[in-house]
């Protein structure tokens, strides 16, 4: 069951890190004002993303990977809270997604520190 999990995640992040490159702007928009150039922290942290998510698939660097990501899902929550916050300002009727998407990022921690 702990195989299935890992390449379930490992997919997640290869999938997600692939998709900051072909389709870039929906995470640009989530990006604080305050951090400069919003696009190249996108690539970069789809970059790292890929990269770990490849890394998990292999015995020598799982552990790494899952230490990365980790860091990296750390790095990355100011942004689903800036996310949250600009779509409680709207009003927005899909705001519920981004609520939800804070405590899921403390599960996604654990989960990749499964593999440490």
């Amino acid at each position: 069951m702990q195989d299935i999990g890992l390449y379930i995640m490992a997919g997640i992040y290869i999938i997600a890190g692939l998709l900051h490159f072909i389709a870039p702007k929906p995470y640009i928009k989530i990006v604080p004002r305050s951090i400069p150039y919003p696009k190249m922290m996108v690539y970069i942290s789809g970059f790292f993303e890929l990269l770990f998510g490849i890394a998990l698939l292999f015995e020598s660097t799982r552990s790494y990977a899952a230490i990365g990501l980790i860091l990296l899902l750390i790095a990355v929550f100011p942004a689903n809270i800036y996310m949250s916050k600009r779509m409680y300002q709207k009003q927005s009727k899909n705001a519920w997604i981004s609520y939800v998407r804070l405590p899921l990022q403390f599960v996604l921690i654990y989960w990749a520190y499964i593999y440490v």
